[in-house]
């Protein structure tokens, strides 16, 4: 299956989840093209600046929020307008990660061997409506602004690579960590509701990208996919409740699995070995779900689990390594050949 110009697992694709460690913004650019060069991630760099993280770059631009030295959202419910247009400043310290990606990467993707795809996320507006409501807004105020915030963000966004990477297309992950609480006694905004906001802003990102979903926690995927994504993407390790018959169907009817293999939640292994095997029994579970295995494969790109923001820049660099032998074994038929033995 072509997801762009790219054959997936003709080519062993891998790519990026959010953040990277690193405090010079070239260098992760640099780092950034070099570690995924089929389809690179524009990080973004919260030990750079907390501005980058992930609910600050989304609150920028809403009237009556404002931000803390560390990051803390503090909003004056009085000032907060629901009539007033959210601002994007992509000139803004939140957006230097992805500014200096753009810049760096020109010449790189002018190359006849460039990439012919990027992909970058962006928070998704349940996860912002909910940050907003734990910081002091109403729920029907947090998600309204959390719903227009990130529609007028992305919008910027995309128009901002389509002008410096013209031709180039582009993969968006909105990142939902709170989708989960939808599906609990104390969530903020009714289940329906929820799900039509997400399917909303998928819509508006899938006129002009691939639009897909990505979710460290354990939400229930059947609501995530009732949304429509065309991709999603969790870690390996991920509870998927019941819902391989659901992801089956959904690779058989085209969709796009990112598969977050690497860990990101402790130190890293020295080898693939452990991550490999975590990743074919997760594949193996769809096979016996119904999904065929060569669509699976076609349909499949390895990841982390989820940015390395956080971690040393030594962790992160012996994460990518295991990425890339990952990716290998996609590349060169081990994954084929293991799931024909299965099967």
């Amino acid at each position: 299956m072509q997801l762009g110009q790219i054959e997936v697992a003709q080519e062993g694709v891998t790519t990026a989840i959010g953040s990277l460690p690193f405090r010079n913004a070239t260098v992760a650019a640099e780092f950034a093209l070099q570690a995924t060069p089929m389809l690179p991630a524009i990080p973004t760099l919260p030990k750079r600046s907390p501005a980058e993280g992930m609910i600050s770059q989304a609150v920028l631009g809403i009237s009556g929020i404002s931000l803390g030295q560390y990051g803390s959202i503090a909003i004056d419910t009085h000032a907060v307008d629901l009539r007033e247009h959210v601002s994007t400043d992509l000139g803004s310290d939140a957006f230097t990660g992805f500014r200096e990606f753009l810049r760096v990467a020109l010449p790189e993707f002018s190359k006849p061997s460039a990439p012919k795809m990027v992909k970058w996320q962006f928070v998704g507006p349940i996860s912002l409506g909910v940050a907003l409501v734990r910081a002091g807004l109403d729920p029907e105020t947090a998600f309204s602004i959390a719903v227009r915030a990130v529609r007028e963000h992305t919008s910027a966004m995309l128009d901002a690579v389509a002008t410096a990477l013209p031709g180039v297309q582009q993969v968006v992950l909105l990142d939902e960590p709170s989708f989960g609480m939808l599906s609990t006694d104390d969530s903020p905004v009714r289940l329906d509701h929820g799900v039509d906001m997400l399917s909303a802003a998928l819509a508006l990102v899938e006129q002009r990208a691939v639009a897909g979903v990505h979710c460290c926690g354990d939400p229930d995927w059947g609501l995530i996919l009732d949304a429509g994504p065309s991709l999603v993407s969790f870690p390996v390790s991920a509870v998927l409740s019941g819902h391989q018959a659901r992801l089956a169907n959904f690779v058989e009817s085209g969709g796009v699995i990112a598969w977050g293999a690497v860990r990101t939640d402790g130190p890293q292994p020295l080898g693939p070995e452990r991550a490999w095997r975590s990743l074919t029994a997760r594949w193996c579970e769809l096979v016996d779900a119904g999904a065929d295995a060569g669509r699976l494969l076609d349909q499949c790109i390895v990841t982390p689990a989820c940015g390395f923001g956080m971690h040393s820049e030594v962790s992160t660099l012996r994460g990518m390594d295991q990425l890339r032998a990952l990716g290998s074994r996609v590349a060169d038929g081990t994954a084929s050949l293991q799931l024909a033995l299965r099967t």
